[in-house]
């Protein structure tokens, strides 16, 4: 699974349990923001990943990501989920909590962790006004 791939997993996960309307994810150990939008109804996804400049859409059982030319399978349960890149046919899964995201991809046999970023956040030394 590609590193965008692995944020916009991250990102819809994020949105649907979290009930939070995010402005994209922070990956923990790079630091690396990874800004995306759109909206997630019912089961239906609708998302633009601005770095990478492509749609991921679909349901939230089968997504298709336009960035890797590939789908996506997705299952959440509660603060659980796994799912499987098809483009790879590898398997992924995770948890939430609070409001990280840890995704172990098995293709890297590792955890990534992904913060979702507010909608409302204000940028570090920035005011609100």
């Amino acid at each position: 699974m590609t590193p965008g791939t692995r944020a916009c997993v991250a990102y819809v996960v994020g949105r649907v349990v979290l009930s939070d309307a995010g402005a994209g994810v922070r990956d923990c150990e790079s630091g690396v923001v990874h800004r995306i939008s759109g909206t997630i109804r019912g089961n239906r996804v609708g998302l633009y990943d601005y770095e990478r400049r492509c749609n991921v859409a679909g349901t939230l059982a089968q997504l298709h990501d336009d960035g890797a030319g590939s789908g996506l399978e997705l299952n959440l349960d509660d603060f659980l989920f796994d799912g499987r890149d098809l483009g790879t046919g590898r398997a992924f899964s995770g948890w939430v909590s609070e409001q990280d995201i840890h995704l172990l991809d098995d293709a890297e046999s590792r955890v990534f962790v992904y913060t979702l970023l507010r909608a409302d956040a204000v940028a570090p030394g920035a005011r609100k006004t």
